[in-house]
């Protein structure tokens, strides 16, 4: 089985694994529901805005190489779709959560990984991140993910998937702040409060939307 996706396809399977962690209650999602996921502006690096051919056509290549089951229930005349990535790769709920943040975020450090998997994980502390991450990078069967070299005035590396078409190449470096502060550090916090905000409504979304259909 070839282990290299597309950057659409990371972006689909991806928000396939957020929504079955997040809102499980809406898992499966139908085509329409994956569209917005994979278009969806906060939580995104870099935001996109596929068009449903383009998100269909690549669902049915990822169902043509047994990454996507296809369900198509007796109640429900919409199909819906299921990920197997993390069934097939045998991963633990912390390994992917991290997977999952980073096919949709790209590359993070350990700090960004722990603040960012709140939905999909309860890291108990940094270390545990740090040590999910040597599994998943000290695999005998596939490595999952590397470090990159630390940049310049950061304290921790960054890791990047190594399940991408050329993770070296495609990775975004960002510049450091030439007193040595991280170009990202001054907007963590103003980062945070805007995914809370966004998380917020989109479960007021989601409530509405359930509240409608009875």
């Amino acid at each position: 089985m070839e282990w290299s996706f597309s950057d659409m396809e990371l972006r689909i399977l991806g928000a396939l694994m957020e929504k079955q962690r997040a809102t499980p209650e809406y898992y499966p999602l139908s085509l329409n529901a994956l569209l917005q996921a994979c278009n969806q502006k906060s939580s995104r690096n870099p935001v996109v805005s596929y068009s449903e051919t383009e998100v269909n056509h690549c669902v049915q290549i990822l169902y043509d190489r047994a990454f996507v089951n296809e369900i198509i229930s007796q109640d429900r005349r919409v199909p819906r779709y299921d990920q197997r990535v993390t069934k097939l790769l045998h991963c633990s709920d912390a390994e992917s959560a991290i997977l999952c943040l980073l096919f949709l975020r790209g590359p993070q450090t350990p700090g960004e990984l722990k603040s960012r998997s709140g939905r999909l994980y309860a890291f108990e502390s940094l270390q545990e991140v740090h040590q999910t991450l040597r599994q998943m990078e000290q695999r005998e069967e596939m490595p999952l993910v590397r470090a990159l070299p630390r940049l310049p005035g950061t304290k921790e590396p960054r890791f990047i998937h190594l399940l991408g078409s050329d993770p070296v190449e495609t990775e975004t470096v960002s510049h450091p702040d030439p007193l040595g502060v991280p170009a990202s550090a001054p907007n963590e916090l103003l980062e945070e409060v805007k995914q809370l905000r966004s998380e917020l409504q989109q479960l007021r979304n989601e409530f509405e939307t359930f509240r409608n259909q009875f």
